[in-house]
């Protein structure tokens, strides 16, 4: 992609909670060289957000429910960032638009029905015009995925390769992680549908296996805590860098769990998502938990400041384990405006491998995303 187009970075959702941490980290961090644009639907709410940048930043306003309104701002950047969810109800115009356009695209998202929607829909396309669809660019699940490929790079290659992912972690949710969490759960038969649809038609990658295992709820002795399997997008968006990168080996099995130290602890996950996704069925009921944390509300810093994540895992292959971490600070706010922030400037600057379509993180990025990260205070460790 040549410089022709006016912007390197544009963020889209910039007024909402998540998408002004994304505006403050990019104002604070990206190279005074980086082209820089917010784009929303109020002029009024652009502009207080522009005025804490420092710096010339454009503001854009466009409406994003139609692809043609979307476009013109796609042509003009060479990344894009979108905040705006849900995103099964808000995002296809975008990810129209930037594979139409040859844009590479990152989100938040994390709703398994839309990726796999987008995917077949506009995989194909994006690869015609090279563009780089990057879904889940934040919390979910650059942590998992860039860790698990962290993990593998210290095992044999050529191998088998088994990875498990340990998730803790101590935060709050804004309304815009609330209604994402809803709508997935709300849409639990559309998604598996969907689902189902992109296992028939997408490759398997030749000669090899790539397999997410669901474990069991109980005590892991490996890591000396109560475990509950994760059924998130994490371990999705691990298989798939799996199935784009043969460095994981001919035969590549992933598995994703939540672990405290408490079997009431356990015992509480399974039943509060459980409650939770039966109130997600009835629509009064989303519409009350909505009402509990509207759209636009979020942690306060101080509840910013006291979060934290560290996700473990553990790799076996050919007779040998090792154990890796990856940890920061608050995980869905903090952190995920550096990880996408970060994944926007690598993909705007770095020198990275040719690829197109729908990606992962670990695929399109790998390594020099990672080094970002650590030096943004994302740390990866080897267990000694």
């Amino acid at each position: 992609m040549t410089d022709e187009r006016d912007f390197d970075v544009t963020l889209l959702g910039a007024t909402g909670f998540a998408g002004g941490l994304i505006a403050d980290y990019l104002a604070a961090n990206a190279p005074a060289s980086t082209r820089l644009a917010i784009a929303g639907r109020s002029p009024a709410k652009l502009d207080e957000v522009r005025a804490r940048f420092g710096r010339d930043v454009e503001a854009v306003t466009v409406d994003v429910d139609k692809e043609a309104a979307v476009r013109p701002l796609a042509e003009r950047t060479r990344v894009l960032i979108t905040t705006v969810g849900p995103y099964i109800r808000f995002g296809e115009p975008v990810v129209a638009a930037c594979a139409a356009s040859g844009t590479d695209y990152l989100d938040l998202t994390g709703e398994p029905e839309f990726t796999d929607l987008m995917y077949l829909q506009h995989h194909e396309r994006a690869v015609e015009t090279g563009a780089r669809l990057v879904h889940s660019c934040g919390f979910d699940s650059m942590p998992h995925d860039l860790g698990a490929q962290f993990t593998v790079e210290q095992l044999a290659e050529g191998v088998p390769i088994t990875v498990r992912g340990y998730v803790r972690a101590r935060g709050t949710f804004s309304g815009g992680t609330a209604a994402s969490a809803l709508e997935i759960m709300g849409r639990y038969r559309q998604g598996k549908a969907v689902h189902d649809v992109r296992a028939k038609v997408e490759p398997e990658p030749e000669g090899r296996r790539v397999r997410v295992a669901t474990g069991r709820i109980g005590f892991d002795r490996d890591i000396g805590a109560w475990v509950v399997p994760m059924p998130s997008i994490d371990p999705l968006v691990v298989a798939e860098s799996a199935r784009q990168l043969p460095r994981y080996g001919p035969d590549f099995t992933y598995s994703h769990y939540w672990a405290g130290n408490s079997p009431f602890a356990a015992v509480g996950v399974v039943a509060g998502a459980a409650a939770l996704f039966g109130a997600a069925q009835l629509p009064s009921a989303r519409r009350a938990i909505a009402r509990l944390r509207p759209s636009g509300s979020g942690p306060t810093p101080e509840q910013r400041e006291r979060a934290w994540f560290k996700v473990c895992f553990i790799g076996e292959a050919d007779g040998t384990r090792v154990l890796t971490e990856v940890a920061g600070g608050d995980p869905g706010y903090t952190e995920t405006a550096t990880m996408i922030s970060e994944a926007a400037l690598c993909l705007a600057h770095d020198d990275l491998p040719v690829t197109a379509g729908q990606v992962t993180t670990a695929s399109a990025m790998g390594a020099v995303l990672r080094a970002r990260l650590e030096r943004a205070g994302i740390t990866f460790t080897v267990a000694p």
